[in-house]
């Protein structure tokens, strides 16, 4: 029994609105390191929002980063020297953000699990010890609803990597519309 319950994976498989607005995906080496430059070129993508105010803004980088972080250090992304992980956004839906990353796939070595999980049940005194493990109960905390989902649905292609997504919804873009700046 999951600690935090989520909603499972969205369907991917419908093309957007023709004028919704789109941004580029971004690429970044997948190391700790990159976490700023992640941070920024998020919180550059959603200025370009209009009616989105700056407390939801924040939530969404720091959601992002949890989810960069976890790319990096349970994927290849984070162990292969060459190794990267994509960002993407987009709206789904009026009034609805979503955020993703795609990891590198599976590690190679056995001792780290790979599979997006909230953390087990603690006792009060190992969460205050815990120096990890809190960044899918901060994701589930502030997003509307997340998931993950392979790269590629196929049996055959288990491991190739794994998209995590976080999506929010604001009152200020459903009832002012959300306009996109310059993008597209």
């Amino acid at each position: 029994m999951a600690i935090v319950p989520h909603t499972p994976a969205l369907d991917h498989t419908n093309s957007p609105p023709e004028n919704a607005p789109r941004w580029e995906c971004r690429v970044y080496p997948g190391q700790l390191s990159q976490i700023s430059r992640v941070r920024a070129d998020l919180t550059v993508d959603l200025d370009r929002m209009t009616n989105l105010p700056v407390e939801a803004r924040e939530e969404m980088v720091l959601c992002l980063s949890e989810m960069f972080a976890n790319a990096c250090e349970h994927s290849r992304s984070g162990q292969d020297p060459d190794g990267r992980v994509v960002r993407t956004l987009d709206l789904p839906r009026p009034g609805a953000v979503r955020v993703s990353i795609i990891d590198d796939g599976t590690r190679t070595s056995s001792t780290t699990d790979t599979v997006p999980k909230v953390p087990r049940r603690r006792t009060r005194q190992q969460r205050e010890r815990a120096e990890r493990g809190r960044g899918l109960l901060i994701l589930d905390h502030l997003a509307t609803r997340w998931g993950f989902r392979p790269v590629l649905d196929f049996p055959f292609c288990a491991g190739l990597g794994t998209v995590i997504w976080a999506e929010f919804t604001h009152p200020a873009l459903v009832s002012g519309g959300g306009t996109c700046g310059g993008v597209r």
